[in-house]
C-alpha cells in the first residue's frame, strides 16, 4: 500500500464514495493495496475534518472502531537521495475491544508518515506492502510494517520533521463492490502524533588537498564541495551558506582535529588554506541540520617533505 499524494479534508459524503472503491476483502491475499490507500485517505480526510470542527461526527459514514495505538517506534532520521527507494520499519502496539477480530482477512492496519498537521497534511507516506501483526493477548497485538519513500513523491520543502500515525479498518464481511455494501457496518480508527522522524535530503561532501607533496611550513589549499539531494530536479545541487569544519588527522593516528570553520559559497564550494607541518589527512566535516544529514568527506593524504 502506498500513499503518494497530499490529502485534503473532505466531507463524509465524499469520503463515502471514495471508500467504496476498494476491491472486496481488503486485507486478504487478493488485496489491491492502492485501493486500500484510497480507503484510508478518504477516512483520514473525514476524520481530520471532524477534528477541525468542519464536519460533525454524525456525518461519518462508518462507525468508530474500538482500536487504539501505542508504543510506535520509528527511525530517528531517513536519508533520501535522488533515485533509490528508502524503506524503514515501524513497529507499534494495537489494542482492541472484544468485538474486533483483528485476524479477519478483511481487517486492515498500517502505519504512515505525514508532513505538516494531522488535519491538513502536506504529504503522506506509507508502505508498498501490508504490515504483519502478532496477537499477544485477547486485546493486544504487536504490529510491524514498512514505510517506502520514493524521491519523486517529495518536494524539497518536505525535508525536515515528519510525524507518524497508524490506522485500522474492519470491513466486517462487507464487499465494497456489492450493491448491498453497507458502509455503516465498516469500522475505522486512526491516531496521529505517535512519533516523529526526520526525512532528510541526503548529503555529499568532497575534499581535495594540494600540492602533494608539500614542503614543510608551506601552504596547503584544501577545496571541496557540499551538495545535497534535489528531489524536484533529480540531482545533487550545491548547498550554499553552510558552516563546514576543515579537519586534520596526523598520519598514524585515528582522531581528526578541527583547524578552522569555513562557509560554502553560492554553489556549495569550499576553500581554505593552512600551513603544512607533518604528514596527514585533511577532510571537511558538515554537522548537518534538520533538513540535511551530517556528512564527513573522505580524508585526503598530504605528505610533507623537508
Amino acid at each position: 500500500m502506498r500513499i503518494r499524494a497530499t490529502v485534503a479534508a473532505v466531507s463524509g459524503a465524499l469520503a463515502l464514495s471514495a471508500l467504496a472503491v476498494p476491491a472486496a476483502h481488503a486485507a486478504g491475499p487478493s488485496t489491491h493495496r492502492a485501493d486500500a490507500a484510497k480507503a484510508f485517505q478518504a477516512a483520514h480526510a473525514a476524520t481530520a475534518a471532524r477534528n477541525s470542527a468542519r464536519v460533525a461526527a454524525a456525518d461519518d459514514p462508518w462507525y468508530d472502531l474500538d482500536v487504539s495505538f501505542a508504543n510506535l517506534k520509528v527511525a530517528k532520521a531517513l536519508k533520501v537521495g535522488t533515485t533509490n527507494r528508502v524503506s524503514t520499519t515501524i513497529t507499534y502496539t494495537m489494542k482492541f475491544g472484544a468485538d474486533v477480530d483483528v485476524t479477519a482477512k478483511d481487517f486492515i492496519t498500517a502505519p504512515y508518515l505525514y508532513k505538516g498537521s494531522f488535519d491538513r497534511p502536506r504529504n503522506m507516506l506509507s508502505g508498498d506492502d501490508m504490515p504483519t501483526c502478532s496477537v499477544t493477548s485477547a486485546t493486544t497485538a504487536n504490529c510491524k510494517g514498512k514505510i517506502d519513500i520514493y524521491p519523486q513523491d517529495l518536494l524539497n520543502s518536505h525535508a525536515g520533521t515528519w510525524r507518524a500515525g497508524a490506522w485500522a479498518m474492519a470491513f466486517n464481511g462487507q464487499d465494497p463492490t456489492s450493491d448491498d455494501f453497507d458502509l455503516s457496518k465498516v469500522g475505522f480508527a486512526e491516531k496521529g502524533g505517535l512519533g516523529t522522524t526526520l526525512v532528510q535530503r541526503n548529503s555529499k561532501l568532497t575534499t581535495s588537498a594540494k600540492p602533494k607533496p608539500v614542503k614543510k611550513g608551506k601552504s596547503v589549499t584544501v577545496t571541496g564541495k557540499l551538495s545535497r539531494a534535489d528531489w524536484e530536479n533529480v540531482e545533487y545541487s550545491g548547498y550554499s551558506g553552510q558552516a563546514v569544519k576543515l579537519q586534520f588527522r596526523k598520519k598514524g593516528t585515528t582522531t581528526y582535529k578541527t583547524l578552522k570553520t569555513v562557509k560554502t559559497n553560492s554553489t556549495g564550494g569550499l576553500k581554505a588554506t593552512v600551513k603544512a607541518t607533518v604528514d596527514g589527512y585533511y577532510r571537511y566535516s558538515f554537522a548537518g541540520n534538520t533538513n540535511t544529514p551530517a556528512v564527513n568527506a573522505a580524508g585526503d593524504l598530504v605528505r610533507v617533505k623537508k
